[in-house]
């Protein structure tokens, strides 16, 4: 059992909307963002985009002021109360950061280059290092924030941001931070489209988790990031975090759910906690037919099918890198707020789904609640965060 650490601030922006506020609006609402795809391909599909422009990066970070940098500027935004009271309590140098994110800033350098196919030469603005590397995040970051500890960048795929919440609990335990502004963002591109659909694995229209008849994920566009500390005013507490990696298939899960499994039960034994004190589970559920099946076998070995088990990628997408963050977050809100909101595009129900999953939205109290994010190359992180 590890002793929990207080999640202090945390933010959120994805295609339900810009803040806290907006994105729980929408999921006690039962509303999806999904809807038609900004970014130009030849075959159908629903995606999670970002509701309305974003304002650019100002000053010295204008040349970093790319569609992610805005994100996480936004995010950064929201976090500012939390923020100032976390250094006014630490030291810069003892201020972290780990980011997660899958595409980093390829938006940025497919654009780049339709317009360098059009012209002959590339934007005399882009910048390769500032404009498509994970560095140029944490530049950012470090340029709204003033954090200078240690940092760094995430990248395992669909597990990215929920793994920097582990790397962010060993700092604060190692004595090499006393704060870490942990979690995640991607934007939408044309690579992770076309990519997923040559894989078969994206839907031609809004993502169906654990319903019949899926056919694939909906990808997403957002952010979310979290405030760790040694202590603080907690919103929430992060109990715990399982991670592991059975290897099984570099993009299809194992078909028992043997990795999700290690990892949910790594996630319960840190916090000192049973499968019945669960409340709630906010699963990977991306809508293709393996991972569900996968994931619901995983979840009712440990916890049989007296949990709720809900998926909120139908009403953001698959956030990729984004995913664990947002989710996360997403947990922390299911304990500030007292509801979990239904399943959006489970009805009817896969007959073969062996958990609970709530249509509708539910409301009572979660004290402890589990997050799932499951990648490719069988990498699992659970994390388990609890009512302070």
């Amino acid at each position: 059992m590890k002793e929990p650490l207080p999640i202090t601030g945390y933010s959120l922006c994805n295609a339900l909307g810009i803040g806290r506020a907006a994105v729980r609006d929408a999921l006690e609402a039962g509303r999806s963002g999904l809807g038609p795809s900004p970014v130009a391909v030849s075959f159908p599909t629903a995606v999670g985009a970002m509701p309305r422009e974003l304002e650019p990066l100002t000053g010295a970070l204008s040349p970093w002021s790319t569609r992610i940098a805005r994100m996480v500027g936004l995010l950064i935004a929201e976090l500012d109360g939390p923020l100032t009271a976390a250094r006014a309590r630490w030291r810069p140098e003892r201020i972290a950061i780990v980011l997660g994110t899958s595409t980093a800033g390829a938006e940025s350098t497919e654009r780049a280059y339709g317009y360098f196919v059009e012209h002959g030469v590339m934007p005399a603005e882009y910048d390769f290092r500032r404009q498509h590397t994970y560095g140029a995040l944490l530049h950012v970051v470090h340029g709204l924030t003033g954090a200078a500890g240690p940092s760094w960048v995430v990248s395992t795929a669909c597990t990215s941001s929920a793994k920097t919440l582990a790397s962010a609990s060993r700092l604060i335990e190692a004595d090499l931070a006393d704060a870490v502004i942990t979690g995640g963002v991607d934007t939408l591109c044309a690579m992770t489209l076309m990519g997923f659909r040559g894989l078969g694995a994206l839907s031609d229209g809004a993502c169906r988790p654990f319903g019949e008849g899926r056919d694939g994920i909906s990808i997403g566009e957002g952010g979310a990031l979290l405030l760790l500390e040694r202590r603080g005013d907690a919103r929430a507490l992060l109990a715990g975090v399982g991670e592991t990696s059975d290897a099984y298939h570099i993009s299809a899960p194992h078909p028992e759910g043997r990795g999700a499994t290690e990892a949910m039960t790594q996630a319960l034994a840190q916090a000192g906690l049973a499968a019945e004190d669960i409340d709630h589970i906010n699963a990977h559920g991306t809508g293709t037919p393996l991972n569900d099946i996968a994931e619901s076998k995983a979840i009712a070995g440990i916890f049989g099918a007296q949990v709720p088990v809900v998926s909120t990628k139908g009403y953001t997408g698959h956030t990729l890198g984004a995913a664990g963050s947002t989710e996360a977050a997403m947990a922390v809100m299911a304990i500030e707020e007292g509801f979990i909101p239904g399943s959006l595009g489970a009805a009817p129900l896969d007959a073969r789904i062996e958990v609970q999953v709530p249509l509708t939205t539910t409301r009572g109290r979660f004290r402890h609640v589990l997050s799932n994010s499951f990648a490719f190359g069988g990498n699992n992180t659970s994390v388990l965060v609890s009512a302070p």
